[in-house]
């Protein structure tokens, strides 16, 4: 099941670099300490996505742990989007059959 995984954090970086939101510069140890959730005082969403939740669940897969069951990053993912000029439609997908494959639980799409 892990090489699903990968292949699904792997879609949600594609989707990031399609829409020209991956980034090269690391935002710093400081800016990933934040304690609000999805590090909204320091990161916008694409750098949480890329820095914090790709990088985590990649390192848990590479050392076979457990990944979270509890997660619901579409809802997120679909208001910070849906007033982009960008066309988040794929980004979103991707982002929604992670929280399926973790959770379990089937995503309900916003229209």
């Amino acid at each position: 099941m892990s090489a699903h995984h990968y292949s699904l954090l792997d879609a949600i970086e594609i989707e990031l670099k399609a829409l020209a939101w991956w980034e090269t510069t690391h935002p710093g140890a400081e800016a990933l300490a934040s304690s609000e959730p999805f590090c909204l005082d320091t990161l916008d969403f694409s750098q949480w996505l890329q820095f914090v939740l790709l990088a985590r669940l990649r390192a848990m897969l590479d050392a076979k742990m457990p990944l979270p069951s509890n997660i619901a990053v579409y809802p997120m993912a679909f208001e910070t989007f849906k007033c982009m000029p960008e066309d988040t439609t794929a980004l979103t997908e991707a982002i929604a059959q992670l929280d399926e494959a973790l959770s379990g639980q089937p995503v309900i799409r916003e229209a």
